[in-house]
Parts: C-alpha cells; sequence; structure tokens
C-alpha cells in the first residue's frame, strides 16, 4: 500500500474578502487563504489566468474583472516556493491598446527566461469580440513593464495563443487566425529574441485547423519546439514540432486517432507534458460518436506514434484538462468533470508512467462551480490551480498543493 501523501490546499481568492470561502474541504488535509490582490477588486470575477513555472520560480498571469467593461484588472505574480506564497502584484494591464478579449479558454499568457518576462493576451479590433495579440515585456523580473509589438503587425483577429521561452532566451508564440480569410483559422508561429519589441520567423503551421480550442506549446528533446492543437480534417489532435528553433515546422503525428468527423468546434484543446528519454504524456478529449469523453496517450518515441488512448474521468464526463510529470513515473491530471451539482475539478495520478491510474477524487469544494483547471510542477510537488465560483459569490482562482 502506497504511504499516504500529504495534500495541501491554498487557495489563492483573486476576488477577495467579501466572496465567502469555498467551504469546507474534508478531505483535503490543511486549507490556508491567500488574498494576493489589493481589496479594491472585492467581489470581482477572475476571468483569466496562466503560470509557468521557470528554475524553480512560478510565475502567474491574472485578469480580474473591473467596473469598466472589457478593461480588467491584469497583474503579474511571482511564487518562490511552489506556490505556498505570492508577491505583491504589480499592475501591467494598463498598457493595453484596447479594450481586452482574453477569457477563459482564450486565457491571458506567461512566460519567463530569469529576469526576462513576457505577457501576451488579445485586445478588440474593428469587430466586437475579435482582435489583435498585444505582447508587454519585463527585463528586471516584473517589477516594471513596456510595451512590445504584435507577433505580424496585423490587426486581423488573433486568438488562443500560447506562449514559452527556450534556453536561449528566445521567446516563441503559437496561435490561431484567419489571415487568407477562407472562412477558417490556422496555426501560427512567430519567434522574439528581444522580449516582443520586434518578431522574427512569423509563419504558418497547419493553415486549417479548428476555430475555437486553446494551442499547447512546450519544449522538448534537446530544446525542440512541441505545438499541440486541434486539427480541421478530423476534428482529433495534432502535434507539430521544429528543431531549429522555430524555422522549420512539420506535422508529425495524430495524437488521439478518433477520425472524429465534426463540423463545428468543442472549445477544448489539449495538454502535454515532456516526461524526458524520447517520452510525451498527453490529455486529448472527442465527441466522437460512442467514445466522447477525455483520455491519456503516452508516446515514447518523441511524438512520433502514441498509445491506445486510455480513457479518464470514471462515470463523468471529464472536459478540459492538464497533465504534469513529476517525475519518478508519477504523473498528476486535473480535469474539470459534469456532476449532479454542476462543474467540479478531478484529480487523477499515475505512479507507473501512466500505465494504471488512480480512481479520480473531487478537489474543489462541493456545491461550487468549478472550471479550467491547469497544473504545473514544481521542486516542492505539483500546484493545480483553476477558476471556481460559489453560488451568488464572484469567480475566484484557486490553488491546490500537492506534496
Amino acid at each position: 500500500m502506497r504511504k499516504l501523501r500529504k495534500f495541501i490546499l491554498i487557495v489563492l481568492v483573486l476576488s477577495l474578502p467579501g466572496c465567502g470561502q469555498l467551504g469546507d474541504r474534508q478531505n483535503a488535509g490543511t486549507v490556508v487563504f491567500v488574498n494576493p490582490l489589493n481589496r479594491q477588486f472585492a467581489g470581482r470575477n477572475v476571468l483569466s489566468f496562466d503560470v509557468y513555472a521557470e528554475e524553480g520560480i512560478l510565475h502567474a498571469l491574472v485578469a480580474v474583472e473591473t467596473a469598466k467593461p472589457k478593461q480588467p484588472y491584469i497583474g503579474y505574480l511571482r511564487s518562490e516556493d511552489g506556490g505556498s506564497s505570492w508577491s505583491k502584484p504589480v499592475e501591467i494591464g494598463q498598457y493595453a491598446t484596447a479594450t481586452v478579449e482574453s477569457g477563459a479558454g482564450n486565457d491571458v499568457q506567461i512566460a519567463a527566461y530569469g529576469k526576462s518576462l513576457m505577457a501576451i493576451w488579445q485586445v478588440t479590433g474593428e469587430i466586437p469580440g475579435m482582435g489583435p495579440l498585444q505582447a508587454v515585456y519585463s527585463r528586471d523580473g516584473g517589477q516594471s513593464w513596456l510595451p512590445g509589438a504584435n507577433p505580424t503587425g496585423s490587426e486581423a483577429d488573433q486568438s488562443h495563443a500560447d506562449l514559452v521561452a527556450d534556453h536561449a532566451g528566445r521567446f516563441h508564440l503559437v496561435w490561431l487566425d484567419d489571415r487568407d480569410e477562407n472562412g477558417h483559422q490556422g496555426l501560427r508561429y512567430a519567434r522574439s529574441s528581444d522580449l516582443g519589441r520586434h518578431w522574427e520567423m512569423a509563419q504558418t503551421i497547419d493553415e486549417s485547423t479548428c476555430s475555437c480550442c486553446w494551442n499547447r506549446l512546450a519544449l522538448g528533446l534537446d530544446g525542440q519546439l512541441n505545438a499541440l492543437y486541434r486539427d480541421m480534417e478530423p476534428r482529433d489532435m495534432a502535434l507539430a514540432q521544429s528543431f531549429d528553433a522555430g524555422q522549420n515546422w512539420r506535422r508529425v503525428s495524430t495524437v488521439g486517432a478518433f477520425n472524429w468527423v465534426f463540423d463545428g468546434c468543442p472549445h477544448n484543446g489539449g495538454a502535454l507534458a515532456w516526461g524526458g528519454a524520447q517520452t510525451w504524456h498527453g490529455l486529448v478529449w472527442t465527441g466522437a460518436e460512442n467514445k466522447a469523453g477525455l483520455y491519456y496517450v503516452r508516446s515514447t518515441d518523441n511524438g512520433n506514434s502514441w498509445s491506445k488512448p486510455q480513457a479518464m474521468g470514471g462515470e463523468s464526463l471529464a472536459f478540459h484538462s492538464d497533465i504534469a510529470d513529476m517525475g519518478n513515473e508519477r504523473l498528476l491530471a486535473v480535469w474539470d468533470a459534469m456532476g449532479a451539482d454542476g462543474s467540479s475539478v478531478m484529480l487523477g495520478e499515475s505512479f507507473d508512467h501512466g500505465g494504471h491510474w488512480t480512481v479520480a477524487r473531487q478537489i474543489s469544494a462541493p456545491g461550487n462551480s468549478a472550471v479550467f483547471p491547469r497544473v504545473v510542477a514544481t521542486p516542492s510537488g505539483v500546484l493545480a490551480m483553476w477558476i471556481e465560483q460559489k453560488p451568488g459569490a464572484a469567480k475566484q482562482w484557486v490553488a491546490a498543493l500537492l506534496k
């Protein structure tokens, strides 16, 4: 029998006091409440967040509703102890060139390389609900920020971005846009070697993709770039790779081959975690008939082929998800799932590199609505995060630290 693992929930209430507590978590162990933002945001909804781990430091970006529509407070904060405590947020939303379109599922983005940080979000363009991406950057560890440039200089609609920094300090960005005006989106890429002040290598990875599913960009073997995205026909997830720092890309595989034919958008991307030694771990969702749900897949040949999909979530309909590799063959997956009481965040673990998974357990508060979980490995454990709402209260950012 495996040793009982201590489970600490750390609740980051970004909508602040006055919103109500999240209720008892009797199976979660110790609960510690933290309020990283100023009290002026009491009762405001959390709209979007992102977190990025780099050299043992967690960098977070959060967008919180204000009294002005689509003009959220956007703040940067960091943790140097795996998420147990956080710095005072630094406001950077004042650099937005227009109202902000980024929200849950089309989240604000943050990446870091040492003291060099970049944040990305989508702003409103000529058509309401659509618009280009905007970059801001910091050269002093997030203490001060400056506006950067749009990755292509275009004012066209650009959404569902993901951002990563490589080991040489270059920042890589993927997103969706319909630059060809053919009625569907394509997966685009650009690279910046000067923190987003200028962009290079702007190009198309796949000219025809699903239009409203998030993308994941991850570093793999020897710093290679890996982009997980939802393809057009069929609507399965796909993996593209670059072995030369973004100069050239190629689609290498279908990640979970369900052959799902669907004329629409499921609003659901995938999750990707590097396991070392040519190994990738993925979570993918499909709506294929008689197969709908969330699945775990693994590649042991650097993404060229994938294992038979393994269903996750049990009897509940699992949806949005994320996955982390903790080392020593231990994986942790989180997802939201619909149940009798609404949407909740569930957690599953594997101790044999994905061969078998524990029975999922709920980590969000019973009776609350909890969605869009993320998870990131740290030197002290794993930090899981999601957006949770108590009935009648504001949406809050919740984090759970697992040892």
